[in-house]
């Protein structure tokens, strides 16, 4: 997979691309990035990029002419297009199967902007999908690509060392993820539950599907309406809700 970012500080992601399993993943040779300032594709000899807003109003928006020179340079001309990504408040609000389908392209784009917002024909003509990591205002589009790049790039066949991680993740399936424990078995007098040490590895399945059931009905009940359980899933989750 190749990601390009199209930003005004490509500094920004130089700690980022250069840590943990980003960095491990290109190195394996599983995602290449490439980080460029639009800037360099300006036409005006001052490198301006934004301008003030036809009919006035506060603030400053980002031209059309830099971000569309910089994706069709970026595009190669045979092959399948990439997915053009623009970060915004506006946009379909992030989520675990956004990341997974975003996973199974060759090629994403994203668009970092700032100041007041983009000229709208950037979002008519160049963009594919606009993306909203939350309902917050963030200084830039920079944060926001590095939560999706990060999420994406963990999905890749290989980045993880243990395969079944990402797919017992919180979200993979819809539901929020069992506790988890390590040792010592007593810490303060707080043990781990008998059935983690039993080695029946049929209870603990059964012991870690009814805790996720029951966190996903504790912090986010909204979750369980788009989860397709099975019949004793569906009968464990009335025995959570009795408890309370």
């Amino acid at each position: 997979m190749r990601i390009d970012v199209l930003s005004l500080f490509p500094e920004m992601f130089t700690g980022v691309f250069g840590s943990s399993i980003l960095k491990k993943s290109q190195e394996k040779g599983l995602v290449q990035f490439h980080v460029t300032d639009f800037r360099d594709y300006t036409e005006n000899k001052h490198r301006r990029v934004d301008d003030y807003p036809y009919g006035g109003g506060a603030g400053m928006v980002l031209t059309p002419q830099p971000l569309f020179d910089a994706v069709e340079a970026l595009t190669p001309r045979s092959g399948t297009p990439p997915r053009v990504i623009l970060l915004c408040p506006q946009g379909e609000r992030y989520s675990q199967q956004k990341a997974e389908e975003l996973s199974k392209e060759s090629h994403l784009i994203f668009l970092c902007g700032h100041y007041e917002g983009y000229d709208e024909r950037i979002r008519e003509s160049l963009v594919t999908d606009e993306i909203s990591i939350g309902d917050f205002v963030l200084t830039g589009g920079e944060l926001g690509a590095m939560v999706i790049i990060d999420s994406v790039t963990r999905l890749l066949p290989g980045a993880l060392g243990n395969e079944e991680s990402a797919v017992k993740d919180s979200f993979s399936r819809g539901l929020l993820e069992h506790p988890q424990y390590t040792r010592p078995a007593d810490f303060r007098g707080m043990k781990v539950p008998e059935v983690l040490l039993s080695g029946n590895h049929k209870y603990i399945e059964e012991w870690r599907t009814k805790e996720s059931l029951k966190r996903t009905w504790k912090r986010r009940p909204d979750l369980l309406e788009r989860v397709d359980l099975t019949a004793q899933e569906k009968k464990w989750l009335e025995e959570v809700k009795k408890e309370d």
